[in-house]
């Protein structure tokens, strides 16, 4: 049964203080001050209240896909102040009807088969042909419309003035591609989210050495927000992993999944802190492309802080112009292509991360060159020895490296933030709070 929240008093839900005090109920007539946000969200004078602001009415509990949805519109104010609890699972996938229903690749393209698909490249994955067997226009098509179609069924926008939390131990968005479309304002916390699976990926030939599969969501996706806080949330491939994924050509997993969480288009101002981040191949994505300077470039100010990385192959996070600042973030699991990807123009700014992957032969790679230039390592460690970042990038990147960044967090006007100074003070933080609330915190 849909449930708003009403009476009396309001529920003043401003959290700011990352490290993760409760929400405190206010009377209605009464301002509750907005403490100050760490990290980016809350610099240049900025903070981050979300619907702390919000009347009695527009303080929502949600247990289906449909509430949620009609929750986000707020009555026809969807930029009003708002407050939207998930108080239980909630998919994607649920149909509108009220059955109950999860729809699946054949609701959204009857007649759409990935053997078929795949039969239309060849037998090496080389070259797509609408006439090498008749099916192949139609199988085209079918894949197109339905990733239409699908998109249309899980994408939920997260409009201005919102605070997007869950309650209790069953708050998962499952299969729903979170979004934040020129939004501002707004904070997301204490939810897990489960990436959605494309059931209408698409092989790319040309990509890499023998091609790839790319998939088109993201468990969240931040376009062109600002004054964005994300805290104490789990982003994973839960109880899809790519892993177990079909095997297409080459032998490779038909990879089902795009980001977790990717922040591109001009975004700004944004702190991600004390969350998970789970059995994910392509984590974070900062930045659109590489052509898109006219978007990102001065741009693109995150913060990732406190955050568990735990069997993640790469970009954790991987930056094009933006600057980034990752700290007290913790690293573990199977050692993973690279962790900080050092792209177009960005100027990352790592300091005091933790970085325990399982044991192998030989140090891990954590930086990635990816065209950047500008890196610069304040205090990490790898296996509890200092990890020596800088000199790692400047043996990637070569000649052109440099360290000066050209921006430091310590000096940065409203960039309030205190690293954790040792190791153990930093690893033993995050496994004991990242994530939701109401999760385990020991175990990824």
């Amino acid at each position: 049964m849909f449930r708003r929240t009403t009476g009396t008093t309001l529920v003043a839900l401003a959290w700011a203080a990352l490290l993760g005090c409760g929400a405190a109920a206010v009377p209605a007539q009464a301002s509750a001050p907005h403490p100050a946000v760490e990290g980016w969200a809350g610099a240049d004078g900025g903070t981050v209240t979300g619907g702390a602001d919000a009347d009695p009415a527009s303080v929502w509990t949600v247990r289906t896909r449909a509430e949620l949805k009609e929750a986000l519109a707020n009555h026809g104010d969807p930029t009003a102040p708002k407050v939207i609890r998930v108080a239980v699972d909630i998919d994607g996938a649920e149909a509108d009807d009220g059955s109950g229903r999860l729809l699946g690749e054949q609701d959204y393209a009857p007649g759409y088969d990935r053997t078929k698909y795949m039969a239309c490249f060849g037998e090496d994955g080389t070259a797509w042909s609408d006439t090498r067997h008749d099916y192949c226009k139609q199988q085209r098509t079918l894949r197109q419309t339905g990733s239409t179609r699908q998109k249309l069924q899980i994408q939920l926008t997260v409009p201005s003035n919102t605070t997007l939390e869950g309650t209790g131990d069953h708050a998962r968005l499952l299969g729903v591609f979170l979004t934040v479309n020129t939004g501002s304002n707004i904070i997301v916390r204490d939810l897990q989210l489960e990436a959605p699976v494309d059931h209408f990926t698409t092989w790319s030939p040309d990509d890499g050495d023998s091609g790839n599969w790319n998939a088109r969501f993201d468990a969240m996706t931040v376009i062109t927000g600002s004054r964005v806080l994300v805290s104490h949330c789990t982003f994973t491939d839960g109880r899809f992993p790519d892993s177990k994924a079909p095997v297409g050509f080459h032998g490779k997993p038909v990879q089902r999944h795009d980001g977790l969480l990717d922040i591109e288009d001009g975004s700004n101002f944004i702190t991600v802190a004390d969350s998970r981040f789970t059995d994910h191949d392509k984590a974070l994505l900062i930045g659109s492309g590489d052509g898109r300077a006219d978007r990102d470039r001065g741009k693109l100010k995150i913060t990732f802080a406190r955050n568990w990385f735990h069997d993640i192959v790469q970009r954790a996070p991987r930056v094009r112009f933006g600057q980034v600042h990752a700290y007290n973030n913790l690293y573990t699991g199977a050692r993973p292509l690279y962790a900080l990807g050092v792209g177009l123009e960005s100027a990352l700014v790592s300091e005091k991360n933790v970085f325990a992957y399982e044991p192998g032969a030989g140090r891990p790679v954590v930086v990635g060159a990816m065209g950047g230039t500008a890196f610069h390592d304040k205090g990490s460690w790898i296996d509890g020895r200092p990890a020596r970042l800088d000199a790692q990038a400047a043996d990637l990147i070569g000649a052109s490296y440099t360290s000066d960044t050209g921006w430091d967090p310590a000096t940065t006007p409203g960039y309030g933030y205190r690293p954790l100074p040792t190791v153990a003070s930093a690893e033993h933080h995050v496994r004991h709070h990242a994530g939701p609330h109401a999760s385990p915190r020991r175990t990824p």
